[in-house]
């Protein structure tokens, strides 16, 4: 939740660096008329900084998330909710 709340100011950079975006209908008419004309799903990555006591950058806590974004009538495109987001833990590669 905590990551959610900190990347909503850049939904629009994440939306342009996404990638797999793929369009999906409303099965089955699922959400009625709040996506009529269907969904975008796009998978994104982003950065969250984490400072030290003194307020210096220590390191960055990564994440990666889907976003579901609703098609309206209008051609316009609406952030409905960012699912999956889980904090990236792979470890440096060793040689």
């Amino acid at each position: 939740m905590k990551a959610k709340a900190n990347i909503t100011p850049a939904i629009g950079e994440l939306i342009q660096i996404a990638s797999e975006k793929a369009q999906y209908p409303d099965y089955k008419n699922k959400h009625g008329a709040k996506a009529q004309f269907g969904w975008y799903r796009y998978n994104t990555r982003f950065g969250i900084p984490v400072y030290d006591e003194d307020g210096n950058l220590d390191r960055y806590n990564i994440f990666s998330t889907r976003m579901l974004v609703r098609c309206d009538a209008d051609g316009k495109l609406y952030l409905y909710d960012l699912v999956r987001t889980k904090k990236e833990t792979s470890k440096p590669h060793e040689q």
